[in-house]
C-alpha cells in the first residue's frame, strides 16, 4: 500500500510542477502599469481561458497532493 501511495504522490508532484511551470507570469507588474501594457483587450481575454484552466488544476492537484503526503504519514 505504502509503494502505491508513493507512485501517486511522485506522479502528482511532477503534474504539479508541470502546471505551474505552464502558467504565464505576472511581469508587467508595477512596471506594466506605469508603462502601460503592452498586451491589448483580445489578447488578454485568449490568454485568460487557459489560465484559468491551469489556476484550477493547480488547486485540484495540489489538494490530491496533501490527501497523499497526509496518507502516507498515516500509513
Amino acid at each position: 500500500m505504502e509503494t502505491v501511495l508513493t507512485i501517486l504522490e511522485a506522479i502528482a508532484s511532477i503534474a504539479l510542477i508541470v502546471v505551474v511551470l505552464l502558467q504565464s507570469g505576472k511581469e508587467a507588474g508595477l512596471s506594466g502599469a506605469i508603462a502601460g501594457g503592452s498586451e491589448t483587450y483580445l489578447s488578454k481575454s485568449k490568454k485568460k481561458g487557459m489560465d484559468q484552466v491551469l489556476a484550477s488544476s493547480t488547486k485540484w492537484i495540489a489538494l490530491v497532493w496533501i490527501l497523499l503526503t497526509l496518507s502516507l504519514s498515516l500509513v
